[in-house]
């Protein structure tokens, strides 16, 4: 049986076979290419290398009927990859060509209609993924997103559709986030202190200024101003697909953070000041290497960090929980939110106050404590 919404089967003598469209009669009608491995991710590669090809070139060949979703989708994409960082354009290409495309691709624009996005969501909730287990609701949202993008490119590019999909909605589940306790937060405290080296001072300074994994990789020591006591975010440094012809499937990149507001100066406490002023022993290069060209990437980060947790006997946590953590304790300690907003780079503050703060059970605590005036009977 092949895979839900994927053309990608088991054959009889073992192996696993995988289909594509290489091109379209002008009738609309696909015209078929297969590719064969062992095994199922060989194949799932395979074909999305051929995609690859047919999104770069796509625009090219007068084969697709311009009123189908596929030519309309890689116009589109084709498009819109400029103006987008790379890592995004990477994350589009994906949902493309491994949801989207396989379902949506050889049908006319004016097919696809209320019925069949809210048919193709569910399947996608129940049976997607590589595993035919459902994707997540995130995930899902996400393909509906640039769905609705595509439809409205066809809508400006005078093409007639059915349903421009804001009429379906995928009911987002809130994750609760994982924040350290006050005494989870002494307890790694005092091993990172023990320990002192650049990954442990790295994870310190996450936990005092609130910086994502991705910017403490790429924070340089030009960046900190010793005499101001502050740190200047002005990059983040994160490994990407490399859709190119390089041997290598990924590759590093140091570039600009996710927003304009993820570009800021952050005060730091003076106890952290002087912490990285005692083991600076270069004036320029990265901090966590002491190097202009030696990087350390966020996956070495986060398995440092959980390591870190295990030998301070703390409960498992990603590494955003740093951040979480962080917001927490500031509101905890009366920080102005519009302050502690710009801190964190967002857009504003109602980010900060519902993605990122979360008052701790002490606190709750605390507040509730303050009806009991009003208990007391005089």
């Amino acid at each position: 049986m092949p895979r839900k919404g994927e053309n990608i089967y088991k054959r009889k003598d073992g192996r696993w076979e995988g289909r594509y469209i290489k091109s379209r009669t002008p009738a609309g009608k696909a015209n078929y290419g297969y590719v064969y491995a062992k095994t199922y991710r060989e194949v799932k590669a395979k074909l999305n290398d051929k995609g690859s090809v047919q999104i770069s070139s796509a625009t090219a060949s007068p084969e697709v009927s311009s009123d189908l979703f596929e030519y309309v989708a890689i116009e589109w994409f084709n498009a819109i990859s400029p103006q987008v960082k790379e890592s995004t354009s990477n994350k589009y290409w994906n949902l493309l060509n491994s949801y989207i495309l396989p379902s949506f691709g050889s049908k006319p624009l004016c097919d696809i209609t209320h019925e069949f996005l809210e048919t193709q969501c569910n399947l996608l909730l129940t049976t997607g993924g590589l595993k035919g287990k459902g994707l997540s609701c995130k995930t899902v949202s996400d393909i509906l997103s640039l769905i609705r993008n595509i439809l409205q490119f066809a809508t400006r590019k005078g093409k007639i559709i059915s349903c421009d999909a804001r009429s379906i909605q995928v009911k987002r589940q809130t994750k609760e986030m994982r924040v350290l306790s006050r005494a989870e937060q002494e307890k790694l405290c005092r091993y990172l202190y023990s320990e002192l080296d650049a990954c442990n001072i790295g994870i310190l300074v996450c936990l005092f200024t609130g910086l994502r994994v991705g910017e403490i990789c790429a924070l340089r020591w030009e960046d900190i101003s010793f005499s101001d006591h502050t740190i200047h975010v002005h990059q983040t440094l994160q490994r990407i697909q490399d859709r190119t012809n390089s041997e290598h499937k990924t590759r590093i990149v140091v570039t600009t953070p996710k927003s304009a507001c993820s570009i800021r100066t952050i005060p730091v406490p003076d106890d952290l000041i002087a912490l990285l002023a005692a083991y600076k022993t270069s004036s320029t290069g990265y901090i966590l290497t002491n190097s202009d060209q030696e990087l350390l990437e966020p996956r070495t980060m986060q398995n440092h960090f959980k390591k870190a947790l295990h030998k301070s006997s703390i409960d498992p946590a990603n590494y955003h929980s740093l951040r979480h953590t962080f917001a927490t304790r500031c509101i905890e300690l009366g920080f102005d939110v519009k302050s502690l907003s710009e801190i964190l780079g967002h857009a504003s503050v109602n980010i900060t106050m519902n993605r990122y703060v979360h008052p701790s059970m002490e606190l709750k605590k605390e507040n509730m404590q303050r009806l009991s005036e009003l208990l007391s009977v005089k």
